[in-house]
């Protein structure tokens, strides 16, 4: 009988076959000398519903999840948040299973701001084109937030959840304007910077969630999916001049502060870059 892990994680999501978080946390957790097994969990290929999966990790020797699309909002009804402004959120992507209960957390969030500060600096967001206000997009424009957005212009196919998110921003934030728009494009004139928080260019689920020429004008881009890192979205916004923020440099910043809640243990982030560029 083989060793049990040292830290045994997992992943719940859809379409996570070319997710390298199991490969980040196995090198994080070789850089402190801890075996680290990280399971994909996929709901549909385990035949079962994510309640049911979520709840079988709850008591099933796990130290802690992350959660991706499409769970983030459904995993926040189940965990106690402590902190308020993940309560917000209303999303978490990662969760701990100590005795006392799941607890829930959210590293999109506070990666985001991290890969976005490593492009732009102290550079404001200025007005920005948020397509997608599910789990990830709600992280996004909480950072966005916080970062100084100018204004921000929520694009969804349902209506209803990005004036939801509506809301809960001018809750958070009264004096930060916030509009929902029903068409991309014309969103995205007069923006500074353009983000896609939807799983469109994702393997799996092709496409572009803007036209090329709509984003002409605009400084600066982010591109949640990092699968494949060079999307249809982000060459189009490189052709157009942009800078771009790629969804590696979230996944990246996103799986360390995760790390740091999962084990409480050191990282070299230099290291773990380049170990994960090796692999």
């Amino acid at each position: 009988m083989s060793n049990p892990p040292d830290l045994h994680l997992g992943l719940i999501g859809d379409n996570i076959a070319a997710s390298r978080a199991p490969l980040l946390h196995r090198l994080a957790g070789a850089q402190n000398g801890l075996t680290v097994q990280y399971d994909r969990l996929v709901p549909r290929d385990l035949g079962q519903e994510f309640d049911t999966v979520f709840a079988d990790c709850a008591r099933g020797g796990y130290a802690g999840i992350n959660v991706t699309y499409p769970y983030k909002e459904r995993a926040a009804a189940k965990v106690t948040i402590a902190d308020p402004l993940v309560r917000a959120i209303g999303a978490v992507n990662t969760v701990l299973f100590p005795p006392e209960g799941p607890q829930g957390h959210n590293t999109d969030y506070t990666g985001f701001i991290a890969a976005y500060r490593a492009v732009r600096g102290d550079e404001a967001p200025g007005t920005v084109c948020l397509i997608g206000t599910g789990g990830v997009g709600r992280a996004l424009a909480f950072g966005l937030v916080a970062l100084g957005a100018e204004e921000l212009r929520l694009v969804d196919r349902d209506t209803a959840k990005a004036e939801a998110l509506a809301t809960d921003l001018r809750a958070a934030s009264p004096g930060t304007p916030v509009i929902v728009k029903t068409d991309a494009a014309r969103a995205a004139t007069g923006a500074t910077g353009l983000l896609n928080g939807t799983p469109l260019g994702m393997v799996g689920h092709g496409g572009t969630p803007l036209p090329a020429a709509a984003m002409t004008g605009a400084q600066w881009a982010f591109d949640a999916v990092y699968t494949p890192v060079d999307t249809q979205f982000l060459q189009d916004a490189e052709a157009a001049g942009l800078t771009i923020l790629s969804g590696y440099e979230l996944f990246f910043h996103q799986g360390v502060h995760a790390w740091a809640l999962f084990s409480g243990a050191p990282l070299d982030e230099a290291a773990l870059r380049a170990a994960l560029a090796r692999a």
